[in-house]
């Protein structure tokens, strides 16, 4: 049986996107900033469709994080930075036709959508009913493998909230980010307590994963 994790990249002061964000800026002004450390490693190339690239401690932490994965969730503004009606030519998402998840993607949106089949394996399904259906829709997807709920942060932080989260991983970067989206910004039922069952430090990026106790 999976688990349900979230993985993600967090500048030092608790930004996970810049300022701005938009379908032409989808992860804000200097948000880039934050992903800096994952761009030359090589798992994460090949994710891309890219040769090359650093095999180091960094590149197989990335690599573990996806090895299990076997379904996704995410929020419609990571999707499209929108939250209006699709109209009559939707957007197909910022990754393009190549999308870098190669697995069943289940977005929450309030407007229907027929789903939406990459040529890479990624099909894209548009839930409009609770963050529990889409969970409920993604496991069924995953069978033995985990879900991951991808982002952007309200969706985390439903999911983290109900409960429905086992692990955290959180890739802080060295960088001061002054402003944007934070990861954790306003959790209603805080606090929320974490077992640390990892830490592991490189020049350019510090992980940190953590079990999440469940609230009695």
């Amino acid at each position: 049986m999976g688990i349900v994790t979230v993985d993600v990249s967090m500048s030092l002061d608790g930004f996970i996107a810049g300022p701005n964000d938009s379908q032409e800026n989808p992860i804000g002004d200097n948000g880039e900033r934050i992903h800096e450390w994952v761009f030359d490693l090589a798992s994460w190339r090949e994710r891309q469709g890219l040769d090359g690239g650093a095999s180091n401690r960094d590149s197989k932490i990335v690599a573990e994080s996806f090895e299990n994965v076997e379904a996704a969730v995410m929020g419609r503004r990571m999707f499209d930075n929108d939250d209006g009606p699709w109209g009559d030519d939707p957007f197909a998402g910022h990754w393009g036709d190549d999308p870098p998840f190669g697995i069943p993607v289940f977005v929450l949106t309030h407007h229907t959508r027929e789903p939406l089949e990459m040529d890479n394996g990624t099909t894209f399904h548009f839930v409009t009913s609770s963050i529990e259906r889409a969970l409920e829709r993604a496991k069924q997807a995953a069978g033995n493998g985990d879900v991951e709920i991808v982002g952007g942060t309200n969706v985390i932080q439903q999911f983290v909230e109900a409960g429905h989260v086992d692990e955290i991983q959180i890739h802080i970067s060295p960088v001061l980010l002054g402003g944007g989206i934070r990861l954790f910004d306003s959790l209603e039922s805080a606090p929320i307590d974490l077992n640390r069952t990892s830490a592991v430090a490189s020049p350019d990026v510090t992980h940190l994963r953590f079990e999440v106790i469940p609230q009695k």
